[in-house]
């Protein structure tokens, strides 16, 4: 069974009268890829910062490997660091950028150069040591800071907003590399970035943070198919959400009756309908609505659709390619349970 690596017990950071983490609980077992999420001012660059030790936490506290790190310095944590803006060493090559930690921990030359020239292979960069880090891409910089990172084997390696500056084209194909890469060296990961994509493509688990607290976590899939709270589904993008009356295996709206899941709890509760679960028919059937726009989303095309009940919010649908009507179209809208989330404002997520 994997250890923990990582572990934050109840810790508390404070500017002031604000709270940038608040008793914040969070374990990161051995090989796992952990990715924290959240709007600017949610916490998550400070939770990274905890970790590394370039942040003190005011209570609670981080241990590593299962050792307490209270007072342990950066240099001393064997964390590895990698930040948006790369920090590269522009007066250095490559090779002498990469080989930087290893030279700093007394690593003979021979073993250095071998150690380089390995790393520089595993990114994609062979026989890059002697270029400058001038002449290098955005993404062949982002490769040599990621080769610094591992340099000197971490046990834990953090990123920050590690893909930010990249176009989104380089920025995908890099996410799916980094997985690749990680999974081959079975490379403990922490990574805060705000790129919902970005984190759920890399991430064995997701940390949705909000106001310094966790608002939820889990796999990729059960938070993106269960968000915990509306919290969480808006900043997941998702604006189906509606107060609703639950009763049996169906709920009370003003968009009508939409049916939920086999045993929700009854009483006053948030839905979450998400777009797939947006059924579009005859006009003269389920909730009649008028298409107000279309949104080109490569593999769908995203429909939002106007009630003709004014007091009822718009509804966004997903359509095949070929199925999504026209701007204008009259459309009736019928929804499926499957995808109908009850929401918890409460919930933590775990």
């Amino acid at each position: 069974m994997p250890q923990p690596m990582l572990q934050l017990d109840a810790v508390t950071v404070r500017f002031g009268e604000r709270a940038a983490l608040d008793a914040v609980d969070l374990t990161v077992t051995d090989h796992e890829i952990v990715c924290v999420l959240g709007p600017s001012g949610s916490g998550k660059s400070t939770l990274l910062r905890v970790v590394a030790g370039l942040q003190h936490a005011d209570t609670g506290r981080v241990r590593l490997g299962g050792a307490d790190q209270a007072g342990v310095p950066v240099h001393r944590r064997g964390v590895g660091l990698m930040f948006q803006d790369h920090q590269l060493f522009p007066q250095r090559d490559v090779g002498d950028n990469v080989a930087f930690g290893l030279r700093m921990r007394g690593v003979p030359r021979a073993e250095r150069a071998a150690r380089v020239a390995e790393l520089l292979e595993l990114v994609g960069l062979p026989d890059a040591e002697r270029r400058a880090v001038a002449a290098l891409s955005g993404g062949e910089q982002q490769r040599v800071a990621l080769a610094r990172a591992l340099a000197p084997s971490p046990r834990l390696l953090m990123l920050d907003e590690p893909l930010g500056q990249l176009d989104r084209g380089l920025r995908e194909r890099l996410v799916t590399e980094l997985r690749s890469l990680f999974g081959r060296l079975g490379t403990t990961v922490l990574a805060v970035t705000h790129d919902q994509g970005e984190a759920f493509a890399l991430a064995d688990r997701v940390v949705v943070m909000r106001d310094g607290r966790i608002a939820q976590a889990g796999t990729p899939l059960e938070v993106w198919r269960r968000p915990a709270s509306e919290f969480v589904a808006r900043f997941l993008g998702f604006d189906n959400v509606v107060a609703a009356t639950v009763s049996g295996e169906a709920a009370d709206t003003v968009w009508g009756k939409v049916p939920v899941p086999a045993g929700t709890a009854g009483g006053a509760a948030r839905l979450l309908v998400r777009p797939a679960g947006v059924r579009l028919g005859d006009a003269a059937e389920g909730v009649r609505c008028v298409v107000e726009a279309r949104t080109f989303r490569g593999h769908h095309v995203a429909v939002l659709l106007r009630p003709e009940d004014p007091a009822a919010p718009p509804l966004e649908a997903e359509c095949g390619l070929r199925e999504a009507p026209a701007v204008g179209a009259a459309v009736g809208v019928t929804f499926l349970a499957d995808e109908v989330v009850v929401l918890d404002e409460e919930g933590n997520g775990g």
